[in-house]
Parts: C-alpha cells; sequence; structure tokens
C-alpha cells in the first residue's frame, strides 16, 4: 500500500514536471495571461467594497466578511483548477484514440488525465488568496483556532466536491465527446458561490445547498469561520461530498465500460 502510494506520487511529480516545462515555453503569453487574472480580480474585489461602502452590511455580513466569501470562492476555484487541469484536455485523448495508451499503463489512469497537468500559473494566484484571507479572518472578531480548522476542513471537502464534478465531466467525456460545454457549465453554477446564499430567495437557496452544492462549496467553509454553521449542517456537508464521490466513481466505472476505444 506504502509502495503503490509512493509510486503513484513520483508519477505525479513527473506529470508535474511535464506540466512545468509545458506552462513556461511561451514566457511572455505567460505575463499577459497572470497580468488577466490580477486585474479580473482586483477589478471584482473592488466592486464588492464599492457596494458595501454603500451598504455597509449586505445580507448581514460587514465588508470583511463578504470579501472572506470572495476570496473563498477564488481559492476553490483556483485550487480546483490547480489539480484538475487536465480534464480540459481530455476530449482530444478520447477523439484522437490517445486515451487507449492511457489505459494501458499500469497505474490509474486518474492519475493522468484528472490530476496529470498541474497548472503553476494559479499557483502562484493561489499563494496570495490564501495569505489575504488568513489576514482577514483573524482580525475578525470570534473567529477560534477551531473555527479556523473547521473553515481548512471543508476547504478540503469542497475540493473533494470539485473532484466528482471533474470527474463526472471526465466520465460523460467518454459517453459523448462532449468536454467544453460540461466543464464551463460546471464554472458558470460555481460562479454563483461569490456571494453568501443569503443573497438569494427560497428555492433557490435551498437549491443550490441540498441539490447543486454549490453553498456547501462556496458558503460553508466562512460560515463555518464565522461560528454560524450547525453541527447538522456540518455533517451533512461531509456525508454530501462522500455521496457524490462515490456516484462520480460508479459513473466513471459505467463509462469505462461502454468505451469502444479508438475506432469503435
Amino acid at each position: 500500500m506504502i509502495k503503490s502510494f509512493k509510486n503513484n506520487l513520483k508519477i505525479f511529480f513527473l506529470y508535474s514536471k511535464f506540466s512545468w516545462k509545458t506552462t513556461f515555453q511561451m514566457r511572455l503569453g505567460v505575463i499577459f495571461f497572470m497580468l488577466g487574472k490580477i486585474f479580473r480580480f482586483v477589478l471584482f474585489f473592488f466592486l464588492i467594497y464599492l457596494i458595501f461602502m454603500r451598504a455597509k452590511m449586505v445580507a448581514g455580513y460587514t465588508i470583511n466578511q463578504a470579501i472572506i466569501f470572495y476570496l473563498t470562492f477564488n481559492i476553490i476555484d483556483t485550487a480546483s483548477q490547480v489539480f484538475f487541469r487536465e480534464v480540459y484536455r481530455f476530449r482530444p485523448l478520447v477523439t484522437s484514440g490517445n486515451f487507449d495508451l492511457v489505459l494501458l499503463k499500469p497505474f490509474h489512469p486518474f492519475l493522468r488525465v484528472l490530476i496529470g497537468g498541474v497548472d503553476f500559473l494559479d499557483v502562484f494566484m493561489l499563494i496570495p488568496y490564501i495569505i489575504i484571507t488568513f489576514y482577514l479572518a483573524v482580525h475578525i472578531a470570534g473567529v477560534s483556532p477551531s473555527s479556523l480548522f473547521l473553515y481548512f476542513l471543508l476547504l478540503c471537502n469542497a475540493l473533494v466536491i470539485a473532484m466528482t464534478f471533474h470527474i463526472m465531466v471526465l466520465a460523460l467525456g467518454i459517453l459523448t465527446t462532449e468536454v467544453d460545454h460540461t466543464i464551463l457549465i460546471y464554472r458558470d453554477l460555481t460562479t454563483l458561490g461569490r456571494f453568501p446564499l443569503e443573497i438569494y430567495r427560497e428555492p433557490i437557496r435551498g437549491l443550490f445547498t441540498f441539490i447543486i452544492p454549490i453553498g456547501i462549496m462556496m458558503s460553508f467553509p466562512p460560515y463555518a469561520l464565522f461560528n454560524i454553521l450547525s453541527w447538522r449542517l456540518l455533517i451533512y456537508s461531509i456525508l454530501a461530498s462522500c455521496i457524490l464521490l462515490f456516484i462520480s466513481l460508479k459513473l466513471w466505472d459505467s463509462a469505462l465500460k461502454k468505451y469502444q476505444s479508438w475506432g469503435g
């Protein structure tokens, strides 16, 4: 078991090394790409700031709390792109037949098609998001080490949910060879988590909590940080991620059984 884990870790680092070399081949493009990401983040940051400067409080939250909601969204969204960027490149593998070669490798295909292309550009964006969030969190009244721990726990839980969505996209990519539109639908849905759930009316709020777990991913971590998340919802969020992971793996297994290989 330990030996298998070490071998998988070596393969992951090897693919990450290849991804690093590929990413920085076009250095000028990297610079403009990073500038675009920074500009988009700063623009939306100031939009939130201007809204709260006029309203003081929105949905019962202060400006610092609203910024933490926004930063939490960026942490989860960016971290999922760091680890699962290879999903965006999955369709050509299927349509070209090169997915056959992945299946022949003596390791799990997820090492190649799910986490086989770490996005290092997003790593550089993720670090300041985490630093700013931690700085604001320790300056909010009522935040304790235990609430920080629950915040981190629910961030990890959100990444598990993000992983299940990406596994489902991979499965649908095998069944339909459609990946781009599916992943864009996922990205559009997650952007609704930039703000707390309270800004949405029922039944939209319940839909984003119990049917489409956007609220669990994006809003529950700040709720835990502000000590307003009940233990019942905390347990529910963990169970929801486990159930979604089980469903996504079953869907993946079913898709593999129906995979007809190149020319099928």
